[in-house]
Formats: C-alpha cells, sequence, structure tokens
C-alpha cells in the first residue's frame, strides 16, 4: 500500500493563520523523513477550514523542501482556474522534480469564489469537461488551439513541455457523473473522506464499467491507481484517538464549514460537526496501531484502491501532528499487508507514472467536485 498524508491547513479555533500553516508545512517534511509515499494538498478560498489559496504553489515550496516524496493537488479547482494557466505550472513541477509532481482536479463548490475569480456559475455548472479536456491537451500536446464554449484561442506553442509524459493527474469525484467523465479519460479518482468502503468499492466498479464503454485500454483499466481519502489519528487505545479528534474537530469543523458563502446567496446546509467528527472515527483509520493498519487493509480489500491520503492534522497542534505522522509511519506502515512481490512500506511514485488517456471528448472541502 501507498500511504501519504492528505494536507489542509486548516485554521483551528484561536489559533494564528501563520501557526496553521507552518504545521501544515512540519507535517509535510516530517511526512518526508519518516519515508511515507506521498503528501495531498488542499485547496480553499475565503474560509478557515483550510488556508492554502493555491495547491500548486505550496506543492511548489514543498517540492523544494524534500527530495524523494512525491506532491499531489487535491485538488486544484479548475472552475476558479484557466487550465492553461494550470497546465503551464505543472508541467514546470514536473519537469523540475524528475516526476514527483501529481496533479489532482475537480469541479469545485457553488461559493462565491465564482464571483471574485470571474469564472461565473457556468464554470460550475458545465465548464468542468471542457477545462479538463483543455488541461489534458496542453500537458500532452506541443501546440493547442481552443474553439469551445469557455475557451477560445489561436494556435500557440506548448512552453515548458514535457514531451508527451506530463504528469499524473487524478480526478476528484463525488457524483457518478464525475466518475464517468474521469472514466472515459482513464484518469484515476481522487474519493472523499465523506464516504465508507461500500459507496467508494461502487465509484470504482463505476468507473471501470464507464472505461470500458468509453474504449480505454484495459492496461490502463486494470492499473489505474485510484486515491482514497481519510483521517489517521494513532493513538496508545482506541478511546485515546478518538478524544484528541473529538476534543479539537468539532470547532474546526464549526467554524469552518460555517464560513462558506454559496454564489447565489441560497443557505446550504452543512454536516453537523459533531456527527461528522463521529463519523469520520467510524470510518477511517482512527486508534491503535494495528486498528489502523486493520482499518486500512480492510478499505483496500473492499475497494481495490491501495493509495491513501490521511489527514493527520486533526489534533490542530503543530507536535501533536508531527507525532501522529511519525507513529503512522513507524507503527501503522510496518503492519500492514505486504503484497506479493512488494514490500509493506511504501515508495516514492515512478518519474513515468504518467497515465495513458482516452481520446478527449467533445466542496465543501471534502466533496470537491461534482
Amino acid at each position: 500500500m501507498r500511504i501519504g498524508t492528505f494536507v489542509l491547513a486548516g485554521q483551528y479555533p484561536g489559533q494564528p493563520e501563520g501557526e496553521a500553516l507552518q504545521r501544515a508545512v512540519r507535517s509535510a517534511e516530517v511526512a518526508e523523513e519518516t519515508g511515507l509515499d506521498a503528501v495531498w494538498l488542499a485547496e480553499h478560498h475565503f474560509v478557515p477550514y483550510g488556508l492554502c489559496p493555491s495547491a500548486v504553489t505550496l506543492a511548489a515550496l514543498l517540492l523544494g523542501r524534500t527530495r524523494r516524496i512525491g506532491v499531489g493537488t487535491a485538488i486544484s479547482v479548475l472552475s476558479t482556474t484557466h487550465p492553461v494557466a494550470l497546465g503551464e505550472q505543472a508541467a514546470l513541477l514536473h519537469l523540475l522534480t524528475g516526476g514527483r509532481f501529481t496533479l489532482g482536479v475537480g469541479r469545485g463548490g457553488p461559493w462565491v469564489d465564482l464571483e471574485v475569480f470571474g469564472t461565473g456559475a457556468a464554470a460550475y455548472e458545465r465548464g468542468f469537461p471542457e477545462s479538463l479536456d483543455l488541461l489534458l491537451r496542453w500537458l500532452r500536446e506541443s501546440e493547442v488551439g481552443a474553439d469551445g464554449e469557455r475557451y477560445r484561442f489561436r494556435q500557440v506553442p506548448v512552453v515548458p513541455f514535457a514531451g508527451g509524459a506530463g504528469p499524473p493527474v487524478v480526478v476528484a469525484c463525488t457524483s457518478p457523473a464525475t466518475v464517468r467523465l474521469a472514466a472515459a479519460r482513464g484518469l484515476p479518482m481522487l474519493l472523499g473522506m465523506h464516504i465508507g468502503d461500500e459507496e467508494k468499492a461502487g465509484m470504482v466498479a463505476l468507473w471501470r464499467t464507464a472505461a470500458r464503454e468509453a474504449g480505454v485500454d484495459g492496461d490502463v483499466i486494470a492499473s489505474a491507481d485510484h486515491v482514497s481519502a481519510g483521517v489517521a489519528q494513532v493513538g496508545d487505545s482506541h478511546t485515546e484517538a478518538v478524544e484528541t479528534l473529538r476534543r479539537a474537530l468539532p470547532g474546526w469543523l464549526r467554524q469552518g464549514l460555517a464560513a462558506h458563502r454559496t454564489l447565489d446567496g441560497s443557505p446550504r446546509r452543512m454536516r453537523d460537526p459533531l456527527n461528522y467528527t463521529e463519523l469520520l472515527c467510524e470510518l477511517h483509520p482512527v486508534g491503535t496501531p494495528q486498528l489502523c493498519a486493520d482499518r486500512l487493509a480492510a478499505t483496500a480489500e473492499r475497494t481495490g484502491i491501495t493509495r491513501f491520503a490521511l489527514v493527520v492534522e486533526g489534533s490542530g497542534g503543530r507536535e501533536s501532528t508531527e507525532h501522529n505522522v511519525r507513529r503512522l509511519a513507524a507503527e501503522v506502515v510496518p503492519l500492514l499487508p505486504i503484497p506479493a512481490g512488494g514490500a509493506a512500506a511504501p515508495g516514492p511514485p515512478a518519474a513515468s507514472a504518467a497515465p495513458r488517456v482516452a481520446p478527449a471528448f467533445s466542496s465543501h472541502a471534502a466533496r470537491a467536485t461534482g
């Protein structure tokens, strides 16, 4: 299995912004030090739920501070970003880091972000497929032009050009429509921490069916490296781990989720912070090292997903987060099942891991796509 961290850079009640951001950066550095597989970076605007407004910018910082670990965005929001600008940044990071960067993208939510960045409701409601296809072309072709509903421009050279094998791309999926969209292009999914194994297994099955129907190469389907997001909190007992999250998570969730504003001003029902905390503790590796390992192994067995992005900053503190990362790497990873012909400990992603894609067709934070 490939175990990575999911960095939200959440601001907990009473916590200075600099402290939250430094905690996030330090957790990524510790993930590198302890041999974890990857660091996945969230992106949010105007809410303390997550203080990173540009996942690709934070990725650049972390790639410069590390030498081995993979760094990915989870996600870069295409509804508020020009796909060419994002493609240029992704190609740059891919070329300069020997393939350690993975670009995760998604549709985002119906937030006021669409007004601030001037993209409007259409970008969210129907613009994602066009943006995704333009982004993929930019990462795979040496010259690109566009004649779509949102983007129209003459042929221009792609600079820097990654030689047709740009960074791996994953798509955050929370609906059947987005699952089918990703499948038709042969792109792996990032599945959110708000759902359990049964729903994730169903989405993987739908992805495979849709990919076959779209004519995606069988090897691409068989090797699709989907990512399961979750929460990890390691404790000496299950009670200790759960209580750590109960003390901190509800306050962060209440403050962060309440700050979201819809584009049209309509009320939007958010999850109850206490109930959501309990759900996360039930679904994910929260407990003793053995319990954490058992839950990760069970998810892998039920869903077929063996790549994980785990929120480790649930305690809210810098030192406690670092301690949690170290325990995850030292005490949980060695207990995971050893795959046939492989080792239990995760290694860095292959530099040539760019997915083959089928021909292009004419969150709140935890739910970052449609």
